[in-house]
């Protein structure tokens, strides 16, 4: 059976849609304040079709992101080094790690909005499980580091890149991009590095 294509005018509300979104997200004070009737205003469709298309506010977040991740996705999938598959581990961790940083840094209060939608934790939010799946997946190839260990550091690292915390440094701190990148990178040689130093002293002293 063929898969039917978008109306023509379907797919133009979408993108206004998201272009409207992107727009007040990047102008807000704050995230919560950016409503369904402001971004159906702004894209010039009515309420109702956003929450046809989108189901609610969280929805039309999460296809936003969606939508805006996909060169990072189809990096990890199959760009060339180092995001890209035959990176080895030890390298595509930081640079995956640099990737959402840049993400969150670049999109700040869509990513609150995003880990928000997520209720009570931003763990339950949208993509989280995904990126860190991935992690996870990538430090499990990584000689000596054990299923829970990499479970663990997976988590440990994706907070380093949590969106409050990266509102936090750049808005309230205003600490400049490249900077937070260098200390992000710094930070996950620092945990790798000692991961591996754990393991040499305990094969010591065995």
């Amino acid at each position: 059976m063929t898969e039917r294509k978008p109306r023509k005018d379907a797919a133009r509300n979408k993108a206004a849609v998201f272009e409207a979104a992107d727009d007040l997200f990047a102008h807000c004070e704050s995230p919560e304040a950016v409503t369904m009737a402001d971004i159906a205003a702004a894209a010039g469709v009515g309420k109702a079709t956003l929450f046809r298309a989108f189901g609610d506010r969280g929805g039309l977040i999460g296809a936003l992101v969606e939508a805006r991740l996909e060169p990072v996705r189809e990096a990890v999938e199959t760009g060339p080094p180092p995001l890209g598959p035959g990176t080895a581990p030890l390298l595509r961790v930081p640079a995956l790690l640099d990737a959402i940083l840049c993400f969150k840094y670049d999109n700040r209060h869509l990513a609150l909005a995003l880990e928000g939608s997520g209720g009570s934790s931003p763990y339950r939010a949208g993509h989280y499980g995904s990126w860190h799946t991935t992690l996870r997946t990538l430090l499990e190839q990584i000689p000596g580091l054990s299923g829970s260990e990499s479970d663990f550091t997976a988590h440990a690292l994706l907070a380093a890149t949590r969106a409050d915390l990266v509102e936090h440094l750049a808005g309230a701190r205003d600490t400049p991009r490249e900077r937070l990148r260098a200390e992000l990178a710094a930070f996950t040689a620092r945990v790798l590095g000692d991961r591996d130093r754990d393991r040499e002293a305990a094969g010591g002293t065995s």
